[in-house]
């Protein structure tokens, strides 16, 4: 049970980290919308979350962010807001398991064995919470974009935003997240198991001490 113990844990926290780097990655590039146009083949258009960037098929670009805060589209500050939050929540989940793993000799005794199972529970619980903040941001923007994308009332000629690469980054983040809390949550679970045993499993451990007892009572 150790064994299997120690795999979730380190397969959370690797997970973990790879969630929170794909969450730091999605909040710092550019490529959250794209847009380009038929009367500008060689250049494309890109939003992001602190600028926008004109990309040239030549390989320039030019980036310039946004002029004010309080002029910012509500998406955008939404998407701020909880990306920021997501990168808040990821670390505090990365960082709490930490002392709570079976390779960390911290925390001995029965109180110390409890305060590493809460320390890891807590972190998975941060780790859930973080993915949920990150997809809503990315969720809420690729749905804005379909709605704008289809939208009856804009003439067929005016170019519309469509998905960038960041989206499906913060998609993958989202999920990685609720994954590694699911692995650290899943730990605890069994640590739990194992250090309280199910009722019948302890009912046949006293009925077998007993047997030999009453064998020779008989004899």
């Amino acid at each position: 049970m150790d064994a299997v113990v120690c795999a979730l844990e380190l397969l959370g926290m690797f997970v973990s980290i790879v969630a929170w780097l794909c969450s730091l990655s999605t909040t710092i590039m550019t490529q959250w919308l794209t847009l380009s146009t038929d009367l500008l083949p060689t250049e494309s258009f890109d939003l992001g979350l602190w600028e926008t960037c004109v990309v040239q098929d030549l390989g320039g670009m030019e980036c310039r962010p946004y002029d004010s805060l309080l002029g910012l589209p509500p998406d955008i500050k939404l998407a701020r807001i909880l990306m920021c939050s997501a990168l808040v929540v990821g670390i505090l989940g990365l960082l709490l398991p930490i002392p709570g793993l079976h390779l960390v000799n911290s925390c001995k005794g029965p109180e110390g064995r409890r305060a590493k199972r809460v320390m890891k529970m807590l972190g998975g619980f941060f780790c859930l919470a973080a993915g949920v903040l990150g997809l809503v941001p990315v969720s809420y923007m690729a749905h804005l974009t379909v709605l704008r994308f289809f939208d009856e009332s804009v003439p067929d000629v005016v170019p519309r935003w469509e998905f960038g690469d960041a989206l499906f980054c913060g998609w993958a983040a989202g999920f990685l997240h609720l994954v590694a809390g699911v692995l650290l949550v899943s730990s605890c679970l069994c640590s739990l198991e194992e250090r309280h045993p199910p009722a019948r499993q302890r009912q046949e451990v006293r009925t077998l001490e007993h047997s030999p007892r009453k064998r020779s009572e008989y004899v």
